[in-house]
């Protein structure tokens, strides 16, 4: 077994975990199922999972583990937590948000944030635009930051002009 991260984010789905986790894994390079446990006839009265079934997937993304587990529908994502995806280019931002939107919701989008078909929310951003909306200067980082809050998916290059004037 490898060796476990100190913290692994846990994500909670209604019976989805498996389907979750090969989305997840088919967007990320250097992403992989790593194990996926099924539940028993114990604690049916407890769980009311039938034997068999998923109870929990651990994969990875990009070397990041992570837990998907069919606990049931009491509880759903929310954008109180979000995962952020930080991108070298327009290039890898279009790709993450092209592949992370599919299917998700279209009214949940702006600023970089997006959610997918699962609910969970995703934050799809360039490592440039801390910069530019982080500059010394306070005039260029508000023009950066208008721009910014103005879109949906980051458009580099706009937040690159705003940024300069």
């Amino acid at each position: 077994m490898p060796r476990l991260q100190r913290i692994t984010p846990c994500l909670w789905f209604d019976s989805q975990a498996e389907e979750a986790a090969l989305f997840y894994t088919g967007i990320f390079k250097n992403s992989k199922i790593v194990s996926i446990s099924r539940f028993g006839k114990a604690g049916y009265e407890i769980h009311g999972k039938p034997a068999g079934s998923v109870m929990s997937v651990v994969f990875e993304l990009d070397g990041q583990a992570f837990t998907a587990l069919n606990g049931g529908p009491m509880f759903r994502f929310n954008e109180a937590i979000s995962l952020q995806v930080h991108c070298e280019n327009q290039e890898e931002v279009d790709y993450y948000w092209d592949k992370l939107t599919a299917g998700g919701d279209a009214k949940a989008q702006e600023c970089g944030w997006l959610k997918d078909k699962f609910g969970l929310s995703w934050q799809v951003i360039p490592r440039e635009l801390f910069e530019l909306i982080q500059d010394a200067d306070s005039k260029k980082a508000e023009r950066a930051s208008q721009a910014m809050l103005q879109m949906k998916k980051i458009d580099i290059a706009a937040v690159r002009r705003a940024h300069a004037g």
